[in-house]
């Protein structure tokens, strides 16, 4: 009972933190295009704070916590398919390291990056999930 209690927590906090990771570069892109100084500008920086602190980075912590959990009480640590989900959740942790430091630049109106490229960085969680997700279901190694 254990591992399954431990297994729902893990998923309610990945997708909290997928939830987050998909909606963060988006309002860069709004951000981006309403301009330094505007009172959108302004809105968004509250917003972007907001959504870092008070959801992305605790569905983070609370992901690592139970997802390790939840492998140390499957006996998941000896396993290829497990191996290659961790190196793609590090990657995962990476992308929000970069989104973090976004939200800072933004927020100190330092942004030198365009829409176009927060609309492609959008993209990237969508294929790590696809991967991680195919992973865990497959378990092809």
């Amino acid at each position: 009972m254990l591992y399954l209690g431990l297994k729902v927590l893990h998923i309610i906090s990945v997708i909290a933190w997928m939830a987050a990771l998909f909606y963060l570069p988006r309002l860069f892109v709004y951000h981006v295009e309403a301009g330094p100084g505007t009172p959108q500008s302004e809105t968004f920086k509250v917003m972007e704070r907001r959504l870092l602190k008070a959801i992305m980075t605790p569905a983070m912590i609370s992901s690592w916590i139970f997802g390790l959990w939840v492998a140390y009480e499957g006996g998941f640590f000896s396993s290829g398919w497990f191996h290659a989900k961790l190196t793609l959740v590090l990657a995962m942790s990476a992308l929000h390291g970069y989104l973090a430091r976004c939200v800072r630049q933004f927020a100190a109106d330092t942004n030198v990056r365009s829409s176009r490229h927060y609309r492609i960085v959008n993209e990237v969680p969508t294929l790590l999930m696809v991967l991680i997700v195919i992973l865990v279901v497959i378990k092809p190694f």
